[in-house]
């Protein structure tokens, strides 16, 4: 274990899966060591993270709390899960495309789409390509 908090540790990636349901025989050997660097992130001079709030996005997986990999050099198209500014306010959002209108949509029914007419702006900072969540225990 590293003695400090900011040195880099590659933690081992088990070869295999582990089943959600009923347990299998575990698989006794490691594929690779795993550097969340190479996995999450494939442009770093590009990349950032930020914490998701609300629940306007619990749908697609994203909750209060989780880390968003946020990700500037790819291009966002429709669908992709992008972080906005509308009015100065920051979201994260599907991206929609209806005709030649621009749309950010939530992924949980409570919310209302919101759209963009012709002559609006919409600032697009990122797509988001990846969460984080960390499980807590109670008591710690």
């Amino acid at each position: 274990m590293p003695q400090d908090k900011n040195e880099t540790v590659n933690p081992p990636l088990m070869s295999g899966c582990v089943m959600a349901g009923f347990p299998s025989p575990a698989e006794q050997y490691i594929e690779q060591a795993l550097n969340l660097n190479e996995l999450l992130v494939k442009h770093p001079a590009a990349t950032f993270f930020v914490r998701a709030a609300g629940d306007s996005m619990t749908g697609a997986g994203i909750y209060p709390g989780d880390i968003l990999v946020v990700d500037r050099a790819l291009e966002a198209i429709d669908g992709s899960i992008v972080i906005a500014a509308v009015n100065g306010e920051f979201t994260v959002k599907f991206l929609r495309r209806r005709g030649n209108r621009l749309q950010l949509a939530a992924a949980n029914p409570a919310y209302k789409p919101i759209n963009f007419a012709e002559g609006e702006e919409l600032q697009l900072f990122g797509v988001v390509t990846a969460t984080i969540r960390q499980f807590t225990r109670s008591g710690q």
